[in-house]
């Protein structure tokens, strides 16, 4: 078995890469840090998303390019990307399940490094509702049929008492 390696130069100055999970509820912003104060003049700064690696916002303070790329194929980012011309940081607003995904943050210039964020954005929840049947359901009935819509968990809380619980990693809606 024959095994190539090949080293680049280019790659030394690399401080690291590094990966960050963030969540959030669809309709709200996330802002995507890249944890500098500051960017220096000699900075380029390269936001890009998905498995295609799109590049979906740019900044070369040198050249003075500030710029978001609205024009993603399938155009889920048309103006809801923000930049910071500070810090270098994305922030996606009015944020729907279709942002959910990989996005990968390259700082080069002195010193080169890359971050990787997967960002998860949820729907938010119905409130789930108990429907029985109430000619079947009674206090002296020894079964009674209780449904529960869009439901995740069923929870027996105490003697005819139950509680339909639909949850996802941020939040929850429960019903009793």
């Amino acid at each position: 078995m024959f095994h190539m390696f090949v080293f680049c130069p280019c790659w030394w100055n690399l401080i690291g890469v590094f990966g960050e999970s963030v969540s959030v509820m669809e309709g709200d912003s996330v802002t995507l840090n890249t944890d500098l104060t500051e960017i220096r003049k000699d900075y380029d700064i390269l936001w890009k998303y998905g498995a295609e690696n799109s590049t979906i916002a740019k900044m070369n303070k040198k050249k003075q390019i500030f710029s978001t790329s609205d024009d993603v194929p399938d155009g889920r980012f048309r103006d809801r990307l923000k930049l910071d011309d500070q810090t270098g940081s994305l922030t996606i607003t009015n944020t729907t399940t279709e942002h959910t995904g990989d996005y990968i943050l390259d700082i080069s210039g002195a010193k080169k490094s890359s971050k990787t964020f997967n960002v998860s954005v949820y729907a938010h929840l119905p409130v789930p509702v108990i429907i029985s049947n109430s000619s079947q359901c009674s206090s002296s009935s020894s079964s009674c049929s209780l449904v529960c819509s869009s439901v995740l968990n069923v929870e027996y809380q105490d003697k005819n008492t139950y509680s339909c619980v639909l949850n996802n990693p941020i939040s929850n809606q429960t019903t009793h």
